[in-house]
């Protein structure tokens, strides 16, 4: 099976847009940058866009080791961003997803990108923007990227009770550490 290759104008079109669009995604952060890094806002979006994941799950949506993304979600549980969970099939895997305050942190950051985008896309006449629309969906596509409008929708209230960072949940924690639950 012959492998296909990739034009070399179009990379280096697409890694000039990309410079584009990372300095686009780090504006969009605004305030929440100085608490959340562009790798962590990434994890807060794969939690978002696939729901809750095993950590070696998410560790390779995200292309980085296990241990790797353990520390990040261990930041991120910290920040209240996500929570460490149980699965409900499975009472030993441990699941984490993204909380009320991950997805203010994406929806705001979501919002600001949408209006950076739109001003650098009114520069361009309409069919060049239909035109430039249809290629990056194609490319995310390609990429594995999921749609927003795909995206499953927030957990009900009566979600499961969160485990502390070191996946035990909070009154075995407290008893383990001679508490009261």
């Amino acid at each position: 099976m012959p492998t296909a290759t990739a034009d070399p104008v179009a990379v280096d079109a697409v890694l000039a847009a990309s410079r584009t669009l990372i300095g686009v995604a780090t504006r969009s952060l605004g305030a929440a940058a100085e608490e959340t890094t562009i790798a962590q806002y990434r994890a807060l979006v794969v939690l978002m866009s696939r729901g809750p994941q095993r950590l070696v799950d998410l560790a390779g949506a995200l292309d980085v080791a296990p241990s790797t993304a353990g520390r990040m979600c261990d930041r991120l549980v910290r920040k209240g961003l996500i929570r460490r969970h149980r699965a409900r099939t499975d009472r030993r895997a441990v699941l984490v997803a993204i909380t009320g305050s991950g997805r203010q942190v994406v929806d705001g950051a979501t919002a600001r990108r949408r209006e950076l985008i739109a001003e650098i896309l009114a520069s361009l006449p309409p069919a060049r923007q239909q035109a430039v629309a249809a290629g990056l969906a194609e490319f995310a596509r390609a990429a594995g990227e999921i749609p927003d409008s795909q995206w499953p929708s927030p957990p009900p209230r009566d979600t499961p009770v969160p485990l502390t960072g070191s996946g035990v949940p909070p009154a075995r924690a407290a008893v383990a550490a001679g508490g009261r639950p």
